[in-house]
């Protein structure tokens, strides 16, 4: 299928997005960027990854098989929400008030998980400001599998070897990655009958300045994971790739279970994040791993107040907006959706509102409300 230049998407294409009333003065407060909250979080997660990092090669150095296992388990599903949940939000510059901690840390989370922070930039920007309008918004695609099948947990629950991520964002398992990046890093994509490939040549040719960008830091990455493995051979601790380079492909359970509902079974080409996007109730330490995400319609409705925000945003709103689901609840009805697609492949849950809840915009949005943090590349602000 072919799709219009996204330069012209950028002209043509105007979303009146309905977003929850909300006082300006509250709204301000909630923006409010935090240091001591950025490193909360931030410093907190470098710190889990590094204490289940010194459990994996302490086990290791004692020979204690069994518990190095449990150790790399663990520093796998922790680490693994460095790509693509920290350097999501630490690309929106909201995390830390001083701008070079957000950068930093941005760069420290994608150097160690495999991230290109340049190409997400870009994608991510349309995708805030076109949430599931295919023309200007290809980093989801509608209609998303729930895969729950045998293989596939295998893998999520062990080592990410083979999967693909087609109709999202990302790269997928370490074979896939460690091609992609390969071909990222001589300034290539992959085949054009993969959603997420075509999505990527669609971005480069928009935005030649953050491919270039994209290019030399793939050229990092695979220079970083390669000394890793350099040292790793000279030195003889064959448990360091395991520790700093292979980690994102273990253990992605988690990342998984609960970052697939974001948009999975909801409805494209809507002006109304409610029936579009997701949120959901989680127990503490997933909440922490996946930086407060499960609030995600209240982070696609604001998305300039930082992760450590979004819960009091959510009380601020929460008159107006559907009821948060559960985990399993999300998984119940995204699993009921898809298998209603498989006979109406048009079908979409639609979401229940609350009596009483707005329907239509009242007022034209400024730049506190679509403000998205940082995000933008300069050639897109």
């Amino acid at each position: 299928m072919a799709h219009q230049p996204l330069a012209e998407v950028r002209n043509d294409l105007r979303v009146r997005w309905y977003r929850c009333p909300i006082e300006r003065e509250t709204l301000r407060q909630l923006m409010q960027r935090s240091d001591a909250q950025g490193w909360l979080q931030a410093g907190g997660h470098l710190a889990l990854f590094v204490v289940t990092g010194t459990l994996a090669f302490a086990a290791w150095a004692n020979q204690a098989w069994v518990g190095f296992a449990l150790a790399l388990f663990a520093h796998g599903t922790v680490g693994k929400f460095f790509s693509g949940v920290a350097t999501h939000e630490l690309g929106h510059g909201t995390v830390f008030r001083t701008r070079w901690l957000n950068k930093a840390f941005l760069y420290l989370f994608s150097l160690v998980g495999w991230w290109d922070p340049f190409d997400y930039a870009s994608s991510h920007t349309y995708h805030h400001r076109y949430t599931l309008h295919p023309e200007g918004d290809r980093e989801v695609l509608l209609p998303l599998k729930p895969t729950v099948g045998a293989t596939f947990l295998l893998q999520m629950f062990t080592v990410n070897l083979l999967t693909q991520r087609g109709r999202v964002f990302g790269k997928g398992g370490l074979i896939s990655t460690l091609l992609s990046t390969v071909r990222a890093a001589r300034g290539t994509v992959g085949p054009m009958d993969a959603p997420s490939n075509e999505w990527l040549q669609a971005l480069h040719e928009d935005q030649p300045a953050q491919h270039r960008r994209s290019i030399w830091w793939s050229r990092g990455l695979l220079a970083f994971h390669g000394a890793v493995l350099a040292a790793s051979i000279a030195s003889g601790l064959w448990v360091l790739p395991l520790l700093l380079t292979f980690f994102p492909f273990i253990g992605n359970w988690l990342s998984y279970f609960v970052g697939l509902p974001q948009h999975c079974g909801l409805i494209d080409n809507t002006p109304d994040f409610r029936k579009s996007v997701r949120s959901m109730k989680l127990d503490p330490l997933s909440e922490f791993l996946y930086w407060r995400m499960n609030w995600h319609t209240e982070h696609h409705m604001f998305a300039g107040v930082p992760c450590y925000n979004l819960k009091k945003l959510h009380r601020a709103v929460a008159h107006d907006m559907p009821e948060p689901r559960t985990l399993a609840g999300a998984w119940r009805e995204m699993l009921a959706v898809w298998e209603r697609q498989q006979t109406e492949p048009a079908y979409q849950f639609d979401t229940p509102l609350p009596a009483g809840a707005g329907r239509a915009r009242t007022r034209e949005a400024d730049a506190l409300d679509a403000s998205i943090g940082d995000l933008p590349p300069q050639e897109l602000r």
